[in-house]
């Protein structure tokens, strides 16, 4: 059979022969194999890893010290078959590679595991370090290296301590390890440890480690908590660092230990009494006292009554005669202010102030200086559509209604009289000190024409005329601060019908006419020239003659013209 195999040999038969020659060894590139090292020349050790030829791996990769190599003739090695046969027929042999592979595998148990491997930093790199884990080399982030950063690695690099492996990539050789996941979870451990011995309520000492813009951490001997700013004074604090500073040692109570999170509360103020016990007692409503600004929002002021305790004071309690403005345009932080209590609840830790309280009221020193009936001056601050408001003393206004405008003209046109700025004069009609209103009237400054017996029916008077209309005219008498006004009609403009015509008379004239009619209830008043010429006539007629005398109507009238005459 061996001589048809040598013969006619097929590729099957040559595999078979390769096997028999290689005494049945299972050998492929890129596994680690066993060998025997035969001879040492120089520094380079050559091994027989049962091939046709041996391999030579430099001394080095064995770790030679000091000139000596670590192995010796007849020593069992592992080494890594890169080639079985290189171009001078010799294997291709790595110390290094096997080593690195044993390390994989290693660390690749390990990491299934999820337990920490033994390495040491050995270099920096771009983002991080490069840790030897006994063979392999991995990648350690900056961010892995510390829970906090760290300025200086120098005192870490070359010592060997425990990492956790992250991330593993075989076919890429890629490692990442992190130190800070093992210093966690140390810390994790020893803060579970703490935090048992811990107890709510109790009082401890501490140094501060940090400070924020919210609180400080301090650092309870292993174990950090927050001292939040509201618990660092019963006084407003707005920046924690006015309080404290880091390197201080400071004595805290424990307010709360969270169990899930482990975050442990502080607190410095609940070591001092609370000044809000028998807050009610000291700060009766209706007192008034001395007060700081401490801070100026857009609906008040906050007051400092005593360290912790501060008031309210509302906007709308900051001034008598400001409104809507804003409070920073009244007071200022750190301005003194007297201020009076006006409400307490201690349930709320609040307390509401009035700043204007603390002040005499303006209505009230007005009506005492100015008490209704009175007559005052201002200035017109503003016409509206409902009246006019007179600038007064204090920097407060009263109203003069449309209707308290003239006794005769509508509101509306006696308005249109005024502009803002004129100085007018006006009555005070009344005060409602509660209501802040001062009402005043300008037509009641000329009394009321129309009350009493001023004007009554029969009366004569003299009137002028303002306008003229065709079917009569329009006339003005009485006081010119406070004039009536009449309408003529055409048949009361004369006895004779030729003479009622309006057109005969013009703007501006005088005449005399009889009041026919007074209307008290509407304001009005009838005059008729028609029924002044009847009377007069009549009265001619009784004085200088009877009908049946002889004498003439022309002799009678002639005579009354006369002594009317003579007494103008």
């Amino acid at each position: 059979m061996a001589d048809d195999m040598s013969m006619n040999p097929t590729r099957d038969d040559f595999s078979a022969l390769l096997d028999e020659s290689m005494g049945g060894r299972d050998f492929m590139e890129g596994q680690v194999v066993q060998g025997k090292v035969v001879a040492i020349e120089k520094d380079i050790a050559i091994i027989d890893v049962g091939l046709k030829t041996e391999g030579r791996v430099s001394l080095k990769e064995f770790g030679e010290e000091e000139g000596k190599a670590p192995i010796k003739v007849g020593d069992t090695v592992e080494v890594f078959l890169e080639r079985v046969e290189n171009a001078m027929g010799e294997a291709v042999l790595s110390r290094d590679k096997a080593r690195r592979e044993e390390a994989w595998t290693r660390l690749e148990a390990v990491y299934e595991r999820n337990e920490p491997v033994m390495g040491a930093i050995v270099g920096r790199v771009k983002g991080g370090f490069t840790v030897d884990l006994g063979g392999a080399s991995a990648f350690l982030p900056g961010s892995q290296v510390d829970i906090r950063p760290v300025r200086d690695v120098g005192p870490l690099m070359g010592r060997e301590q425990p990492f956790a492996i992250l991330k593993m990539d075989r076919p890429r050789g890629n490692i990442v390890v992190s130190r800070r996941a093992i210093l966690e979870e140390a810390r994790a451990e020893q803060r579970t440890e703490l935090v048992s011995q811990l107890q709510e309520g109790e009082v401890r000492e501490g140094v501060v480690k940090n400070i924020t813009d919210y609180g400080a951490f301090v650092d309870l001997g292993g174990i950090d908590g927050l001292l939040h700013v509201t618990d660092m004074s019963w006084k407003r604090v707005n920046h924690p660092s006015q309080v404290l500073a880091v390197g201080d040692t400071v004595k805290v109570q424990i307010v709360k230990i969270n169990p899930d999170t482990q975050r442990i509360s502080l607190g410095m103020k609940q070591l001092q009494s609370d000044p809000w016990d028998g807050v009610e007692a000291k700060y009766p409503v209706g007192a008034k006292f001395t007060g700081r600004i401490t801070n100026i929002t857009d609906y008040g002021a906050f007051v400092e009554l005593e360290p912790g305790v501060e008031g309210l004071v509302h906007v709308s309690e900051m001034s008598w005669t400001k409104k809507n403005v804003h409070p920073g345009k009244i007071v200022s932080t750190s301005q003194e202010v007297e201020v009076v209590v006006l409400d307490v609840d201690p349930s709320k830790r609040r307390v509401s102030l009035g700043l204007k309280q603390a002040m005499a009221n303006p209505w009230d020193a007005f009506l005492a200086a100015h008490p209704v009936g009175s007559t005052v001056e201002g200035e017109v601050k503003n016409a509206t559509e409902f009246g006019l408001f007179i600038g007064l003393d204090n920097d407060i206004d009263g109203m003069v209604h449309l209707s308290d405008l003239d006794w005769a003209a509508p509101g509306e046109e006696a308005i249109a009289k005024y502009n803002k700025g004129d100085m007018v004069k006006a009555k005070v009609l009344d005060v409602d000190v509660e209501k802040e209103r001062i009402s005043l009237g300008i037509k009641q400054l000329a009394g009321d024409p129309m009350q009493g017996d001023t004007y009554r029916k029969g009366q004569t008077v003299t009137v002028q005329v303002t306008e003229i209309t065709s079917g009569g005219i329009e006339v003005k008498f009485g006081e010119d601060e406070a004039p009536m006004t009449a309408f003529i009609r055409k048949s009361d403009l004369s006895r004779d019908r030729a003479d009622q015509r309006p057109e005969r008379f013009a703007v501006g004239d005088r005449l005399d006419a009889q009041i026919a009619n007074v209307d008290k209830a509407a304001r009005r008043v009838s005059l008729s020239v028609k029924a002044l010429e009847m009377a007069e006539e009549k009265e001619a007629i009784e004085k200088f003659g009877a009908s049946d005398s002889g004498a003439s109507l022309g002799d009678i009238l002639g005579a009354a013209l006369r002594e009317k005459a003579q007494k103008d």
